[in-house]
């Protein structure tokens, strides 16, 4: 392949996927450490006609209707049941906010929780997959173009044979190192 056009691929790529791939450098070192942003959460009694039943349709329904009352739309990402013996809450998580609806110790009397996203934990958010269709074809590009410049760099180093014999020495300890992780981890 010519090296003038890998070189260009390679090259564009790594200035355009930039920004994006920066926030997953930045949000996936500190998730690491347990560093993860915050929420700014809002909770309400909700008063029910009957009691809940642990279906995540019915809650996702009644969460929903109550996002629309409040005049907030609901989260991006997906909506599911979490259950822990005999209780339960519907999650609904998203980039900008995350919801909670549980049952209280009143049957009629439910309570939602609303969780409002900093700048930072909307970032992690959508490390996480928790953002809109938008951001998924984002991110699978950002892996493509990873994948992409990867490989570029490799196929640049293998053309010139000073360096051959430097990325294949490199390439067989990032497996080692990989590998050790891994096993050890």
């Amino acid at each position: 392949m010519n090296r003038a056009l890998i070189t260009k691929i390679h090259l564009l790529l790594a200035a355009f996927m930039f920004p994006v791939a920066l926030m997953f450098l930045v949000t996936g070192g500190f998730y690491t450490w347990g560093i993860k942003g915050d929420y700014v959460s809002e909770s309400y009694e909700i008063a029910l006609s009957e009691p809940l039943t642990p279906d995540a349709e019915v809650l996702s329904d009644i969460v929903a209707g109550q996002l629309k009352l409040r005049f907030i739309d609901p989260p991006s990402g997906s909506a599911g049941l979490k259950k822990g013996g005999t209780s339960y809450k519907l999650e609904w998580t998203g980039s900008e906010r995350d919801v909670e609806f549980e049952p209280t110790a009143d049957p009629l009397i439910a309570k939602l929780t609303i969780k409002e996203t900093t700048w930072y934990r909307n970032l992690v958010q959508l490390h996480k997959a928790k953002g809109g269709q938008l951001f998924k074809f984002y991110a699978a590009g950002l892996a493509i173009s990873l994948f992409t410049i990867l490989a570029s760099g490799f196929l640049l180093a293998w053309q010139v044979p000073k360096l051959r014999r430097l990325a294949i020495m490199c390439s067989v300890s990032g497996i080692a190192v990989f590998a050790v992780a891994v096993l050890f981890s």
